[in-house]
């Protein structure tokens, strides 16, 4: 049986035929603070689909900016500056059509949401880059991994494809 956004025959995530034309026109990216991974996603997801997908980032908790985030995504054309965590709460939005989670306690909280909302909810566990430890570079690597994780999945999850010449 297949679940929600997948054609028969497909596995979770798989975003070929059918399934890429029903990809969702408002997304939700939600972590703990909504300083790292979420804001990281969201600027992931609105740079690869310019103009195609509505996209937000929360936290759980509001935290504080994050410089490393700032960096690395700026090292893919991404400008984090003025980004401001926010929590579910202080959204001025709803209506999305899918919740992507991104740590257990978003993902939680995110469920919540589907009691009054007709929402689709995923979970992506990933890693917080915030534990990481040892020299400025190191760290900045961590976050590198964890970005380049999420283009990774955003790019299979949505069906990007490179455009030619580009």
């Amino acid at each position: 049986m297949s679940g929600p956004g997948e054609t028969p025959g497909s596995t979770p995530g798989d975003v070929s035929g059918a399934a890429a034309s029903a990809a969702p026109g408002a997304v939700l990216f939600a972590c703990g603070m909504n300083a790292v991974r979420s804001p990281m996603a969201a600027a992931i997801l609105a740079k690869l689909f310019p103009g195609r997908v509505y996209v937000k980032s929360c936290g759980v908790r509001a935290g504080e900016p994050d410089p490393f985030v700032e960096a690395v995504m700026s090292e893919i054309g991404c400008d984090l500056a003025a980004h401001r965590p926010k929590t579910f709460e202080g959204l001025d939005e709803s209506g999305f059509d899918l919740v992507v989670t991104l740590a257990p306690e978003a993902h939680h909280k995110a469920l919540e949401m589907t009691r009054t909302d007709a929402v689709e909810v995923e979970y992506w566990p990933t890693p917080d880059p915030t534990l990481a430890t040892g020299s400025r570079d190191q760290i900045l690597d961590s976050y590198r991994a964890v970005r380049d994780l999420l283009m990774t999945r955003i790019k299979k999850r949505f069906g990007w494809t490179a455009t030619p010449g580009g």
